[in-house]
């Protein structure tokens, strides 16, 4: 059992093991609100490349970013370093 994944906790001098979620659906709601509310961002990709546009559509292993005078891209989640939203216009 890993145990950075476990916490621990004494309650009246008994030990109780609860396992943390492995997700938190933190992710899937960002992602969807920077759908629905058509949030530009930039995207720092694994190799240091940089790409900006809209996501217009998610799953589990990838993002779809739609970019103004350049031709769609989809990302896998694993080459992503992080993404950020950019100032709107």
């Amino acid at each position: 059992m890993e145990l950075s994944r476990v916490r621990i906790t004494a309650v009246a001098g008994k030990i109780s093991q609860i396992k943390a979620p492995d997700h938190t659906q933190q992710e899937v709601q960002y992602l969807q609100r920077l759908v629905d509310e058509r949030i530009p961002v930039r995207v720092r990709l694994s190799d240091n490349q940089e790409v900006e546009g809209l996501i217009e559509f998610y799953d589990a292993t990838f993002v779809r970013l739609t970019r103004e005078g350049a031709p769609n891209l989809f990302l896998y989640k694993q080459d992503l370093k992080y993404l950020y939203e950019l100032a709107q216009s």
